[in-house]
Order: structure tokens, then sequence, then C-alpha cells
């Protein structure tokens, strides 16, 4: 087993198993052994062997139990262990580690802290031990400059906030104390770019068995494995006191560098390397075109597809429903009253499932911050990068929208991120494990990556992320997609909608459902191209 390259001057993290699935192991072997029963369900209290008399008995019955778990284990028949689950508490771990692993998959559900919400604390930061004592005055000096520029970007923003929140509400400026807290988080949401991506989350994390299994496998992984493997020994620590007999599924982790991403990286060069990654840069930014996010790869008869798919459904010959028709009851609102609901039913109506057999791929660049919600929208995964491997000798930021509307403001940004290179190339320099330079990356640090959806998935996506309460680089990203998704397929494309407009469609009143949170602008009356978004 790999030992551990680095050690934490911080806080270590904090994980406590608050739910879990009673008797894991019984359980899945039971579910296996219900496939070929003739005499019923099998229970887990009868495959542990209580129910026998004797030790002898119940022992043999355990040696029967281990011998199955590993037998269906080394299969590959893993469905069983998906029955029990886990819910973790979670602090101390930080962002970087949640979007480079914990949430780069799809099968988990994470309820966490939110950073355009909830201020962040002073010193809430995962500070690697370095071993020299420059590079770490360095380091700590870095952190607590992006800090303070936090602290004083989210006070010199208020006012710009202040000034374009009530362009939108005009009204509301007769008290603008009453909405004092709405415009601080405009605020701060804009100035948590500068923060480091080390910053703590506290976050509720559920995963079934066979998940915490992959994870342990596969805990050795760019980027942060040394924090990674602390949280993920936790979480399987507090799972085997539950129950001691589950380590006998339990594989030691893959090497780091057994793993085909370093393989390959060692193979190019090194994970670092910045004339490499200038080079990738320039190049993907000139085919994004311009564009946030940009469609790459589609079917161009997607739509007769899926018009022939509904038709299949009813049963039903052409002659008996035109294309148009079918596309409505697929994805129309007006149509069908499946898309009014809060619930997102489409996975379960049988007309809206024609919709997955339309799939469109997206080039898309976002910052950190912003991908780590995008990321929260599992069922459109992507291929995010070895974030080192992109690593450049100057900054590579996307700047929140907000920060462009004043120049000093702009050159505080400019001036934080600036240091924030320099202070990494600087402890590259010296020899810094690279595993510790990556938590100094601002939340603003650009992300490069290729994102695929079948249209079910992207348009319960847009249905969130077309709102103009939705976090801004998504929302334009979101802009970007329905677009170009109107051009190839403009008749699927059209029912790509925000909220309002979808519940204008199905006859929902109030249009907009987010009641106090409403954005102050009439969205339903314009079309995604009309769309303009101030804050």
């Amino acid at each position: 087993m790999t030992p551990r390259r680095l050690r934490l001057r911080s806080a270590l993290p904090l994980v406590r198993l608050v739910n879990a699935h009673e008797r894991p192991l019984d359980n899945a072997v039971a579910a296996a052994r219900t496939c070929y029963s003739g005499k019923g369900i099998v229970y887990a209290e009868e495959v542990g062997g209580d129910l026998l008399e004797t030790g002898e008995e119940r022992e043999r019955a355990k040696e029967s139990r281990d011998q199955l778990a590993k037998d269906i284990f080394a299969a590959g028949h893993h469905t069983v262990y998906q029955h029990a689950h886990f819910q973790f508490a979670i602090d101390r771990v930080s962002r970087h580690a949640l979007w480079a692993f914990f949430h780069a998959h799809p099968f988990y559900n994470s309820e966490q802290v939110s950073q355009r919400y909830v201020k962040v604390g002073r010193g809430a930061t995962l500070v690697p031990e370095l071993g020299d004592p420059a590079a770490q005055a360095l380091f700590e000096d870095t952190l607590a400059l992006q800090e303070a520029a936090y602290h004083r970007l989210t006070a010199s923003l208020s006012p710009i906030a202040a000034r374009l929140f009530f362009e939108v509400f005009p009204a509301r400026a007769r008290d603008p104390l009453k909405w004092q807290r709405e415009i601080r988080r405009k605020a701060q949401e804009a100035a948590r770019y500068v923060l480091p991506v080390a910053t703590w989350a506290r976050l509720h994390h559920s995963i079934s068995a066979i998940t915490l299994l992959r994870y342990h496998r596969i805990s050795e992984q760019y980027e942060v494995p040394s924090e990674v493997r602390l949280v993920v020994d936790a979480m399987l620590e507090a799972v085997l006191a539950l129950d001691p007999d589950f380590r006998v599924v339990v594989e030691d982790p893959i090497p780091l560098d057994e793993t085909p991403e370093a393989r390959a990286l060692a193979a190019a060069g090194g994970v670092i390397d910045p004339a490499r990654a200038a080079a990738f840069r320039d190049e993907f930014d000139a085919a994004l075109d311009g564009r946030v996010s940009r469609l790459v790869g589609y079917a161009p008869e997607a739509e007769a597809v899926v018009a022939q798919a509904v038709r299949e459904v009813l049963g039903l010959p052409r002659a008996a429903m035109t294309d148009d028709a079918a596309l409505a009851l697929a994805a129309d609102p007006a149509a069908n009253a499946i898309f009014g609901e809060a619930l997102n039913l489409t996975t379960l109506d049988k007309l809206a499932r024609a919709l997955h057999h339309a799939s469109y791929t997206f080039r898309r660049k976002l910052s950190h911050a912003a991908d780590s919600q995008d990321q929260r929208h599992r069922m459109t995964p992507a291929s995010r990068p070895v974030l080192l491997a992109h690593l450049t000798e100057e900054p590579d930021v996307v700047h929140p929208q907000i920060a462009l509307e004043d120049d000093a403001v702009r050159r505080d940004f400019d001036e934080t991120f600036a240091r924030t290179w320099d202070a990494i190339g600087r402890l590259r320099a010296m020899g810094v494990d690279p595993e510790a330079l990556v938590y100094l990356l601002p939340n603003a640090v650009a992300v490069r990556f290729t994102e695929s959806g079948d249209l079910s998935a992207i348009r319960h996506k847009h249905a969130m992320r077309l709102c103009y309460n939705a976090q801004e680089e998504i929302w334009r990203a979101s802009v970007d997609e329905a677009l170009q998704i109107r051009a190839v397929h403009p008749r699927l494309g059209r029912y790509l909608l925000p909220p309002c407009s979808i519940r204008l469609r199905g006859g929902k009143k109030p249009y907009c459902p987010e009641g106090k949170r409403y954005c102050g602008v009439a969205v339903w009356k314009h079309e995604p191209a009309e769309y303009v978004r101030v804050l």
C-alpha cells in the first residue's frame, strides 16, 4: 500500500457515520441468494448464522457467506452491494477534494455549505505540512493574502451589487436596508473567486456500499490523494466498526503511480509542464469560438428518432401522428403535464423517456467555483481534467461578471491572481510537492472539459440553470447550449426553457416558482436569444 505523501498542518478532516444500513455484508449476500432461491426471499439474519443453534453451524454459515460474498464481488455482480447505504457528516474537507473526487461521479448525494450564501470564516482552509520553513511561510502567507482579498472584495463589490440590484428592483430602493443581506450575498458570491480551492467545506454525503468500496480502491488518484485517503479511510473505518465482516470484500488502493493518469502524464514528461499547458489552453480556447459552451457532437437525425420513439410507445403508425405532434408529447409542457410537476418525473414517464435518444456533447470552460456546482448535475457527465496538468505560469482564470463593472475592482482581482500564481511558481521552484501546490489555486481557476448528456437530462438541467437566480457562469453556458441545440434541432430545442417559461406553457401560476427569490425579470416573455442578465 502506497504511504500518504503529504501530511496536514491544519486540523484533520472530521468524518462521522450518522446513518447506516445495518449488516451490509449479510444484506448483500441475502440479496444474491434471493436471486436463486426457490423458497422465497432470503433475509440478512439467515445468511450470517444467527438462527442456527450451535457455534459450529454458525461458523460454517459465515464461511459460506464470506465465500459467496467474495465470489460475486470478483465476478462483478455488484448490484447486491448497492442496497446498503451510508450517510456521513464530513467537515474540514477541501473544496478541491470534493470537485476532484467525491463529486466527480454520479453515484452519491451531498448537501454542502454554500459559498454563495454563507460567509467563509477566517482560517477555514487545509494547510499541508511542507517541511521547509520558507516554503511553509510562503504558502500560509498566500492563503492569508487570498482570505484578505475575499473580505476586501466583498466590501468593495457591495455598492456595485446594490446599484445593479436596485436597477432591477427600483421599488426596493425605497427601503434599502431591508435588502442588505441579499446584496451582500451577491457581493460575496463574486468575491469568493479569489478564495483558494483549499477552503474547507462541510456536508452530508450519502453513498452505497459499492461506492465506498470503489472510493477505497481508487483513492490514490490525482489530484489530492493524501487528503482523499484520510477521508475515505475514516469512512471505511466507521463502516467496519458497524460491521467488521464487511472487510471481506475490501481491496487495497491502487498505488498512485500505477493509475492510468499518472502513467500517461509520466510518459508525457510529468504532471506539471507550463509550456505544454499553455499550448493546450490556447488550442482549447480557440475551439470555443468565444462561447462558454460549444456544441461539438450530436446526431443530426435526433428529432426523427425521438418522434418515432413516441409513436412506438403509443403503438401508432406514422400516418396517425406527425413528427411535430410526437415531439410535443415528448418535450412540450403544454402537451405533456409531467413537465409541470415539482418532482422530476421524466425518467418514469413513458413519453418523456423518448428524449433519451437525443444526445449532445459540449466543450466547456468554467471557473472551478462554477464547475463545482455544475458537476452536481450528475446525469450530464464530463471528462474533467487533472487540474495540475493545466497549470500555466501566468494566471488562467474566469472573472465573475460583476468584477468587470469597475476598473478598480477588476485590478484588485487581477493583482490577487497574479500574486497567487507567483507564489505557486516560487513554491514549485523550491521543490514543493505538486499535491500541495494545487490547493493554492483560486476558485476562479479555469476548468476546461467536455460534457455530454441526453436531452432528458439537459432539459432538466436547463430548467434549473436558465433561471436568472442560477450561478452566473452556468447560466451563460446553459444559454449557449440552448441556442445551439435550437439551431440544429429547432423542434426539440424550443422546449429548453427556464422554470417560469415551462410553467407558463404548462398553465401553472405563478409563473415564477421562486417566491420571494423572484429575479425581477419577466423572463417568460422573452426568447433565449433575448436573455440579458446584469446580476
